[in-house]
């Protein structure tokens, strides 16, 4: 029998006039969001502040990780109009941050990085170039170095990787992933940026982690240049995903903030409700 939701973790459904109008417009421009396609328990608060995490590349990853509900399968090849129209989709909704991430796409020679430098592109050649911070959340592109070379020459404001989970239970969780392969990637950005960049990374609790893990893999990423950082509870998405281990407590989740600061991290959003995109404005708050 699963165990209840604590209290902390009930939000309100969703449906404000600013949530209608931006669901109306991701329907109106054929754009996937990484806030419906995992669920994520802030879509209310995210679409009624006029934020989201668009989703590119479509909507069929080549993995099938553990805790992730986006669906598995064969995708079709890149859309090449769909720059344009997460472009356009930016323009209408006035965003001042915006974050781009993709399904894995194993199958593509580039792994998705021209994608992401396309959707760059379309969004710099709007009438205000910079209006518009942009980050962006990249798969591990099999640890290649080009793909992530074509992606900092796209110049986004921030390079976000999730590191999701401790390195002893990857096997569980994200079976085709390397943790060390991760941290390279992270440290790699860090180290071989041309502008200004602000490096991002995220995990997640409840999956049978212990404090002196997740410990050790926040003490990994600042060693590897992550200066940004985000903390929130796993939530299975159905039954046959991984089940919750553990709900972690605020309390908890505010002495391992403490903790992060005094590592050196500039930014760290760790609550339950975190996730890697809630609020992903916040991070220009923080001083690197």
């Amino acid at each position: 029998m699963a165990t209840p939701k604590p209290r902390w973790l009930k939000v309100k459904a969703p449906g404000s006039p600013e949530y209608l109008r931006l669901q109306a417009l991701t329907r109106r421009l054929r754009l996937e969001t990484v806030c419906q396609s995992a669920r994520c328990p802030n879509i209310g608060d995210c679409w009624h502040a006029g934020n989201a995490a668009f989703l590119i590349l479509g909507a069929l990853c080549t993995r099938s990780c553990g805790f992730c509900d986006v669906p598995t399968g064969r995708p079709a090849p890149p859309d090449p109009d769909e720059p344009r129209r997460l472009a356009e989709a930016v323009t209408a909704l006035g965003l001042r941050h915006v974050v781009i991430t993709s399904v894995t796409r194993d199958d593509l020679p580039d792994g998705g990085a021209g994608h992401f430098a396309a959707c760059v592109a379309a969004i710099r050649e709007q009438e205000h170039p910079r209006a518009t911070r942009i980050e962006l959340l990249i798969p591990d592109f099999r640890g290649a170095e080009e793909p992530l070379r074509q992606v900092l020459r796209a110049a986004p404001e921030v390079l976000n990787h999730n590191v999701e989970t401790v390195p002893r239970l990857y096997p569980l969780v994200r079976p085709a992933a390397s943790y060390p392969g991760s941290l390279q990637l992270l440290s790699r950005a860090a180290t071989h940026a041309d502008a200004p960049l602000r490096i991002k990374s995220g995990i997640m609790l409840g999956l049978g982690e212990e404090e002196t893990e997740v410990l050790a893999v926040l003490n990994d990423l600042r060693n590897a240049g992550v200066d940004t950082l985000t903390i929130g509870q796993y939530l299975a998405p159905s039954r046959e995903h991984l089940p919750v281990v553990r709900y972690w407590t605020p309390e908890a989740f505010q002495s391992l903030k403490e903790q992060a600061l005094s590592m050196g991290f500039a930014s760290v959003e760790s609550h339950p409700l975190a996730r890697s995109s809630f609020h992903a404005e916040r991070v220009f708050t923080a001083e690197v």
